[in-house]
């Protein structure tokens, strides 16, 4: 695939590929990190014309930013660079507390920029909005950078509608980061309607259901010590049992339409519109050059209304990450 074959869509007034690339997987949450193999796959998602590039802050503890900046210090007029900031290091790596108070957000800034090796920041969200600031305040700050040229546009994650319509009032929201996929759907409800009102372009997350749809482990057992997903509810017993059988499906309908489920998976979230521009994560470029065959695939209307059908069980994260999420 070359650059002129990637379908573009906007974010805000970036212009980015239909795919972008999630790269928290490469430094955090799903066992080992493979530095060559990072830096590879982040070579080829750009020569394939991937252009967003999505990574936080606290992934890895500012470890994702510095094996980014590895690509960008020669490749940087290829990015839309995406990043993050708001939690606090918790334990074993993984996100802590919340820390969104409007005189940390120059810090954070700063701290990104020099990790990246850049001098701005093309879309740079709030990864969770404070429940002890008002997200205004936050927006404010945040703003601020735009002004200063640090920042380009401005984004929110896992937001809800009553935060989006306050952030706007303080400043455009380009882009609202959220999970969405055949197995999650809450967003459907409300959030994604009050997203396309105002304008909000939404950016999936875990497209293909943290690695359910392409049977990368059939049990926590198949996965890594330090894989964060040993402690999610849709990877337990009876969940597990029952995420599975809707994978196999999703199998069967890809196997009829010439693709792979990946594939099948991410089509249907390209279908649900052109505002919507999911970054599935990898580090691995055989995974990358799969998940690029979506933008070929054409589904029928009986196959989407069919995955729309499914549904996943159980809760997206434990109590102690739901606190976190806000939902």
């Amino acid at each position: 695939m070359t650059t002129s074959d990637l379908p573009q869509r906007n974010i805000g007034d970036l212009t980015v590929s239909a795919l972008g690339l999630g790269c928290m997987g490469m430094s955090h949450a799903y066992g080992p990190a493979d530095h060559d193999e990072s830096i590879a796959t982040l070579n080829a998602a750009l020569d394939a014309g991937v252009s967003l590039l999505d990574t936080a802050d606290i992934y890895g503890v500012g470890a994702n930013e510095r094996l980014l900046s590895e690509v960008l210090a020669k490749r940087r007029d290829d990015v839309v660079l995406a990043t993050k900031f708001g939690f606090l290091p918790g334990e074993e790596g993984l996100p802590g507390p919340v820390d969104a108070r409007p005189e940390r957000v120059a810090e954070c800034v700063d701290a990104s920029l020099a990790r990246l090796g850049v001098d701005a920041i093309d879309l740079y969200y709030l990864h969770r909005v404070d429940p002890k600031v008002p997200v205004e305040d936050t927006v404010g700050a945040m703003a601020e950078q735009v002004t200063a040229g640090k920042v380009r546009a401005l984004g929110l994650s896992e937001a809800s509608t009553d935060a989006l319509r306050r952030a706007v009032a303080v400043h455009p929201i380009a882009a609202l980061q959220s999970e969405y996929s055949i197995f999650t759907r809450d967003v459907e409800n409300d959030i994604l309607p009050a997203a396309r009102e105002l304008g909000i372009t939404l950016v999936p997350f875990s497209p293909l259901g943290r690695g359910m749809v392409t049977g990368s482990a059939a049990s926590t057992t198949e996965l890594a010590d330090d894989d964060f997903r040993r402690r999610l509810p849709r990877w337990q017993g009876a969940n597990l049992e029952a995420n599975l059988a809707v994978a196999q499906r999703i199998r069967e309908i890809a196997e009829g339409a010439g693709a792979s489920p990946a594939q099948v998976a991410l089509a249907w979230v390209l279908a649900q519109g052109d505002d919507v521009v999911p970054i599935p994560g990898t580090r691995r470029r055989r995974n990358l050059a799969d998940n690029l065959g979506a933008v070929d695939v054409q589904l029928t209307g009986e196959q989407l209304a069919e995955l729309s059908a499914l549904s996943a069980s159980g809760d997206r994260y434990d109590a102690a990450r739901a606190a976190q999420a806000g939902r």
